[in-house]
């Protein structure tokens, strides 16, 4: 008897979905400093928490293995890695320097459309924040950010830019301390950029953007004694 192509094509799809949500799961907590570096990763516990069994958790956990945020001790079980403030600034760098030139392209090929839509997000988001719907904020704040990058019509150095933004927990940045409102006004800074296609300037404000960002989670995970509490140990 043959395979369907089809169903397996589905079983693998959901299985590798069931992987990234893992990963995406530990990610938050690694860089959230709601776990340390040096604490053990208790598979069981992930799988309760994300809904999953223990296949997909230690395939998950192999996938932050390979990025640097966990490390795999034989017999033993995965551990958090250690985190620097470096290490947080190298990730963003990275993404702020390809979303930058992502955002200087965007000025000389956004269609009037495209920009009515960006426009369109950001009422939007601004909404959001008003009625403290988190989850809205970041799927909104995803889709501003996307909208740019489809303007930018490059679609390999998206794609590079993705699969750095895919090692990134994006879901909890709506929770750092003046976040929300410091995305708001950049948001409307860097449209400013595009209505005036001013692509040296746009590039700036992206760049600083994603900066920011990186400046905000050092800055709490600081308050939150991450640091301090590897020195000591």
């Amino acid at each position: 008897m043959t395979a369907d192509p089809a169903a397996t094509h589905v079983v693998v799809g959901r299985r590798q979905q069931l992987n990234e949500e893992v990963a995406a799961y530990v990610r938050e907590l690694i860089m959230s400093g709601a776990v340390r570096p040096g604490e053990f990763l208790r598979m069981e516990r992930i799988a309760e928490a994300v809904g999953v069994s223990n296949t997909p958790v230690r395939e998950g956990l192999l996938t932050l293995s390979s990025q640097g945020y966990v490390r795999q001790l034989p017999r033993r079980g995965f551990v958090v890695a250690p985190l620097e403030q470096q290490d947080i600034r190298d990730l963003f760098w990275a993404q702020a320097f390809l979303a930058g030139e992502l955002a200087a392209r965007a000025t000389q090929k956004i269609g009037s459309e495209q920009l009515a839509r960006l426009e369109d997000i950001d009422t939007a988001y601004h909404q959001a924040v008003a009625a403290e719907e988190h989850p809205r904020v970041v799927e909104l704040g995803h889709a501003f950010h996307r909208g740019i990058n489809v303007a930018a019509d490059s679609i390999r150095l998206a794609m590079l830019l993705g699969s750095i933004a895919r090692t990134l927990p994006l879901q909890f940045y709506a929770t750092i301390e003046g976040g929300i409102e410091a995305s708001h006004n950049e948001h409307r800074e860097i449209l400013g950029g595009l209505r005036k296609r001013d692509e040296t300037k746009t590039r700036t404000l992206m760049e600083d953007h994603i900066s920011g960002v990186a400046d905000r989670l050092i800055d709490m995970l600081e308050g939150r004694g991450l640091w301090s509490v590897t020195e000591e140990n």
